[in-house]
C-alpha cells in the first residue's frame, strides 16, 4: 500500500533455501501423505466420538464460536452448558460404534486388529497407529458413521475418505487428479459448515495441496514413510546393546543375511520361505469335477473343518 511500510511477514527460513539448486526445484516439499491422512483421521475420531485430549470440540472452542459470532446454536448457554453438537455421538451411538469395529473382519494381512484399541468400556478408541487410520478413514468411517451423524456430516466424511482412496490408488489420472483438486476445497467446506474452527488446523488444510503434489511427484508411494518406517522398526530390534547401536546393527545384519541364504538352499527344512500360510483352507482338487473348486482359499479367521458322508470339506 501506497505511504505505508510493511514490515517482514516471515523471521525464519528453511535452511534448504540456502541449497543453489532449491529456487528451481519443481517439487520443493515432497508431503508425507501417511502422516496428514492419520491426523485427519484422529481429529474426526477423537471429535465423533467426543474423547478428551483427543477432541476439537472443547470449551475453547465454544468460546472462539462467541467470538466470531457464529454457531450460536454450539455457544455456551446461559447456564454454563456446553450444548451437545451434531457431529458427535451419544452413549449409545458410541457403544455401537465401538461393537461394530470389534466384530468387524479383515481378509488376512489386511488390516491389524483394530479391535484391539477399543477401551474396556467401549466407548472410545486409542492407540490407532498409522496404518489403521488409512483403512478407517478409506474403507470403515464411510460404512459405520451412515445413520449415526446427519446426512450433510456422514456425505462429507465419505467424500473425504474417496478423496484419500483416489489419492493413495496404485495407479493415477491426471484428469482425475484435475478433478480433485477442485473437489477437495468443497469438502473442506461442508465440513466447515458442521464443525469447530478449531477442527481445521494446517493438517486439514495441507490435503488442499496434495492433487497438485501427485501431478508433480506421482503415486503415492513416492510420497510416504511406510517403507521407511518399517526398515527403520527392523533396524531398531537389532539393537542389542544400546552402547554400540551401530555394531549391533552390522551384527546382526550379517547374522540375518546368512539365515536367510541357508533358508532359501535347505532341503526337508521348514522355514519361514516354505511354510504353509496363516489360515490356510482346505486344498482338496480330486473332490471337484472342475480344477477351479479344489484349489484352497484363505480364511480372515481360524476355521475348523469336517467331511461330510461325500468325502467334502465343509466349514463349520
Amino acid at each position: 500500500m501506497e505511504g505505508h511500510h510493511v514490515g517482514r511477514i516471515w523471521s525464519r527460513m528453511v535452511s534448504l533455501w540456502q541449497l543453489p539448486y532449491w529456487k528451481i526445484l519443481t517439487l520443493k516439499h515432497n508431503l508425507v501423505v501417511m502422516h496428514i491422512e492419520k491426523n485427519i483421521c484422529e481429529a474426526l475420531i477423537g471429535t465423533i466420538l467426543n474423547i478428551v485430549g483427543k477432541t476439537k470440540d472443547t470449551a475453547k472452542a465454544r468460546l472462539d464460536l462467541k467470538d466470531l459470532g457464529i454457531k450460536e446454536e454450539l455457544q455456551f448457554r446461559e447456564d454454563g452448558e456446553m450444548p451437545r453438537a451434531r457431529y458427535t455421538l451419544s452413549t449409545k451411538q458410541k457403544e455401537a460404534f465401538c461393537k461394530f469395529l470389534q466384530e468387524l473382519k479383515f481378509p488376512d494381512g489386511f488390516a491389524f486388529n483394530i479391535s484391539r484399541c477399543v477401551n474396556a468400556d467401549g466407548t472410545k478408541v486409542q492407540g490407532l497407529k498409522t496404518h489403521d487410520c488409512h483403512i478407517l478413514l478409506q474403507r470403515i468411517l464411510p460404512a459405520a458413521m451412515r445413520g449415526f451423524l446427519d446426512k450433510d456430516i456422514y456425505g462429507a466424511i465419505a467424500e473425504l475418505g474417496k478423496f484419500f482412496k483416489e489419492l493413495c490408488s496404485r495407479t493415477l489420472d491426471k484428469d482425475v487428479l484435475a478433478e480433485m483438486k477442485k473437489e477437495i476445497p468443497i469438502i473442506l467446506v461442508k465440513l466447515e459448515k458442521n464443525f469447530p474452527p478449531a477442527f481445521f488446523d494446517v493438517m486439514v488444510h495441507l490435503a488442499v495441496h496434495l492433487p497438485d503434489e501427485a501431478l508433480l511427484r506421482g503415486p503415492v508411494q513416492y510420497g510416504w514413510m511406510y517403507p521407511i518406517e518399517r526398515r527403520l522398526y527392523t533396524l531398531k530390534r537389532y539393537v542389542r546393546n544400546r552402547a554400540r547401536p551401530e555394531g549391533s546393527i552390522a551384527e546382526a545384519y550379517i547374522a540375518d543375511e546368512c539365515l536367510t541364504f541357508c533358508s532359501k538352499y535347505m532341503d526337508g527344512v521348514e522355514t519361514r520361505f516354505n511354510r504353509e500360510p496363516r489360515n490356510n483352507g482346505f486344498s482338496n482338487e480330486e473332490a471337484y469335477d472342475v480344477d477351479v473348486f479344489g484349489h484352497g482359499v484363505h480364511f480372515t479367521s481360524a476355521s475348523e473343518l469336517q467331511y461330510d458322508e461325500n468325502g467334502f470339506d465343509q466349514m463349520v
